[in-house]
């Protein structure tokens, strides 16, 4: 029996839920494992199999729920009486106010430095700018938004040797593009690009060009031949390119061991986004859309729904305990490591994010009824 409509809408968050929670991991991995950080790109010859799979996993969260913002706005215009003045409207109105919480709540969970002198421009900022620039794009036809998300996407990397330096319009307007680097603004202050914005735009439009795939008319069977055909298709593409060891990354290399040249090969870079990165992780996401439209799994994984239908909701609440918890530990227990608090297992990473996790679920879900319940309340519709 193909899914329902709600069952249909339900992969949607239960996919969001999923790359929260591989976000959760990450961050208690940069959080009690700061001895060991993880570069980018990652040393594959120095960083050990487990923990390189942790970041590793974590990498399909930020092009995940960007494609899935694009979709959801989508589906929030067929709601409407004029669909692309309403999504121009609601993506440039909650684009910015994701644009002023990046620079105000969740720098500052980060850093707890008030006034600060480092601000990051990272997932959230660049998730609203996104936002920002497809509530223009959506005016297009679609003839011209495919080739336009495919060249963004796939064309990115040709612009990888294109570096400026110093804090002019051209060049910081180009480190915001596409340029991880610090613009300082004066006084002390000075912002770090930590996601450059220009292939994340094709991402989002790519999620929004996904719509009509999850149209209410659409045959439940032809979306999933779709999400399929999509997600094999991406790897596949991956994998082509990859073993070819050229374009769209930084070539790989034989490691002294099968599993460190593994590692070598899926040692993708994110900082921007490589053509290579969003292959294999929208790939891997379009995959899990699929598997998630089965009746069974979906009832198996209710709960990852409750968390991905509140994701703003979750992402501020971790951040701020994840901040206490580590405030708390280093008070009560001391530094172990240095001048750091830090557990010394990927097993111990494993056991904090699974007990924040469920400490953070029942809020979680409290707040999405709320949502739920609560219609008429539209600053709800922003967390």
């Amino acid at each position: 029996m193909p899914p329902s409509v709600s069952t249909r809408l339900a992969s949607i968050d239960q996919l969001r839920g999923t790359v929260m929670l591989l976000m959760l991991l990450d961050h208690v991995r940069e959080t009690f494992f700061m001895q060991y950080q993880v570069s980018d790109p990652m040393d594959v010859g120095t960083v050990s199999p487990a923990l390189f799979a942790c970041r590793l996993l974590a990498h399909l969260c930020a092009p995940v729920f960007v494609l899935l913002t694009g979709l959801s706005a989508w589906l929030y215009g067929q709601r409407q009486a004029d669909p692309r003045r309403a999504i121009a409207g609601f993506l440039f109105k909650r684009g910015l106010f994701l644009v002023v919480l990046e620079l105000t709540l969740v720098n500052f969970a980060w850093t707890f430095q008030f006034p600060p002198d480092t601000i990051y421009l990272q997932v959230i900022w660049v998730i609203g700018l996104s936002m920002i620039a497809l509530a223009g794009l959506v005016w297009l036809p679609r003839a011209v938004l495919l080739p336009l998300a495919v060249l963004l996407v796939a064309g990115h990397n040709l612009l990888d040797g294109v570096h400026m330096d110093g804090n002019g319009i051209v060049a910081t307007l180009w480190k915001v593009l596409h340029q991880r680097d610090w613009i300082a603004l004066g006084d002390g202050l000075r912002l770090r690009t930590s996601y450059p914005l220009l292939p994340w735009i094709g991402v989002i439009t790519l999620g929004y060009l996904m719509g009509p795939w999850f149209a209410n008319s659409r045959p439940a069977a032809q979306r999933q031949r779709w999400l399929l055909m999509s997600g094999v298709g991406a790897l596949a593409a991956f994998v082509m390119l990859r073993a070819l060891n050229g374009y769209g990354d930084a070539p790989w290399q034989v490691q002294d061991t099968a599993l460190r040249t593994l590692m070598s090969i899926v040692n993708i870079t994110k900082y921007p986004p490589s053509l290579l990165f969003l292959l294999a992780t929208l790939g891997v996401g379009l995959l899990l859309l699929r598997l998630y439209e089965v009746p069974a799994v979906a009832a198996a994984l209710q709960p990852l729904a409750r968390i991905g239908a509140a994701p703003m909701f979750f992402y501020l609440l971790h951040l701020y305990v994840l901040k206490l918890m580590y405030l708390g530990a280093l008070a009560l227990w001391g530094p172990t490591n240095g001048p750091l608090f830090a557990v010394e297992s990927v097993a111990a990473l494993l056991l904090i994010s699974t007990a924040l996790a469920l400490l953070l679920y029942l809020p979680t879900r409290a707040f999405a009824a709320l949502k739920a319940r609560r219609k008429d309340l539209l600053w709800l519709r922003y967390l």
